[in-house]
């Protein structure tokens, strides 16, 4: 066998099948089967949405304490879900986790529950942790099944929203129509204390043709009628939240996040935005990982164009081609514009981990050999590759 090499495992989740955690021990076990001398690190990755917790919850090891907190779901059904506490005061929130679409079931994916769905849920994981001492709080957007603005979130933390005869707005987004007047009075104090920091990669603003109700609505089970009124609904919430604290949110690239919770967290805290890549790699210290690392493997579901976008496959070429490693992506299958990812020269190789025809089912299913397997051939590859490059002697 060549001289051992060290190789950092830094994938993205494979959506539906496999999560970040599984996806980097898969393709580990299966260089290692092939390359058994060779020094392999594990750092799995997301990008701020649904799988960071986990993937930070492994990386950071006993610097991550998992607390899990009584709350409610996006329809406000009670649950439980989880955050982190990190060391020196930093306490990380996955939206997902309370608020996520993943919440509902398909079934329950429909244009009234796209009205109703609320962030609340989410805003009882902040309290949690600013109860626990919480100085800095990044919150990681992405996979919500909700189009509220974020105001269910900031009701959760004293703030109040009132229609026309000075009730109480009932949850969700499409209550937002009826808002008359915002009480930021009672909201908790330590909102204008602890450092928000908002992890997200979406560039959508609040509303509009672009915005979190026609981007995003769809697929949280909103027809067309749900998302012109949720759309008009967020507009209503912009135009408050200008009347009472002096901030035009709505156009801010990135307002629409998790059905426009951006804009609420700008408007009411001092929420800062960040790309979700580079706070997770910041956050594990994947940077650090990559310094001594002869190659890099990344993965996700499907590459395509998007790819290229910030997702984190992408995030962690950039990082790895910084430190000049060699990435290579594995990837369930391609899609458009993946010719994209060749001519960019992000990737030294791109390869998908099918081994025979199969459909998206039976793909999904068996995803965690296809990645091991697919790993195991690309270690052989390189094997040879060496011995080829050896001098004759």
């Amino acid at each position: 066998m060549t001289r051992p090499i060290r190789v950092v495992v830094a994938p993205d989740s494979f959506g539906g099948a496999l999560d970040s955690v599984g996806v980097a021990e898969a393709i580990a076990a299966g260089w290692i089967r092939a390359r058994p001398g060779d020094d392999v690190v594990k750092a799995p990755m997301a990008d701020g949405g649904e799988g960071t917790l986990a993937a930070l919850a492994v990386a950071l090891g006993d610097g991550a304490r998992r607390h899990t907190t009584a709350t409610i779901d996006p329809l406000g059904r009670p649950v439980e879900a989880d955050w982190l506490e990190l060391d020196d005061g930093d306490a990380f929130i996955e939206m997902a986790a309370a608020s996520g679409l993943a919440r509902l079931a398909p079934g329950e994916r429909t244009p009234d529950a796209a009205r109703r769905a609320s962030t609340r849920g989410t805003g009882e994981l902040v309290r949690a942790a600013l109860d626990a001492g919480a100085e800095r709080i990044t919150l990681g957007l992405g996979g919500s099944a909700t189009t509220d603005g974020g105001s269910g979130l900031l009701t959760a933390l004293g703030l109040r929203l009132l229609d026309g005869d000075g009730r109480d707005l009932e949850p969700g987004g499409a209550a937002l129509g009826e808002l008359a007047e915002v009480r930021d009075q009672g909201i908790d104090l330590r909102l204008g204390k602890v450092r928000i920091t908002i992890a997200s990669d979406v560039t959508n603003p609040l509303t509009g043709p672009m915005g979190a109700a026609a981007t995003y609505g769809p697929q949280k089970g909103a027809d067309d009628a749900a998302v012109e009124e949720l759309d008009a609904a967020l507009v209503a919430w912009g135009s408050a939240i200008e009347r009472t604290r002096g901030k035009f949110v709505a156009d801010i690239p990135g307002a629409g996040a998790a059905g426009g919770t951006t804009a609420g967290l700008l408007a009411f805290t001092t929420a800062q935005v960040r790309p979700g890549v580079e706070v997770v790699a910041e956050l594990i210290g994947l940077g650090d990982a990559l310094e001594s690392a002869d190659l890099v493997i990344t993965g996700e579901g499907r590459a395509d164009e998007q790819t290229l976008s910030g997702k984190a496959a992408m995030g962690v070429a950039r990082l790895a081609r910084s430190r000049s490693a060699p990435a290579i992506l594995l990837c369930g299958a391609l899609g458009p514009g993946a010719a994209a990812l060749d001519a960019s020269g992000a990737f030294a190789v791109v390869q998908p981990i099918g081994d025979r025809p199969m459909t998206l089912e039976e793909s999904v299913a068996d995803t965690e050999r296809l990645l091991a397997n697919a790993a195991e051939r690309l270690a052989r590859v390189l094997e040879v590759g060496a011995i080829l490059a050896e001098p004759p002697g």
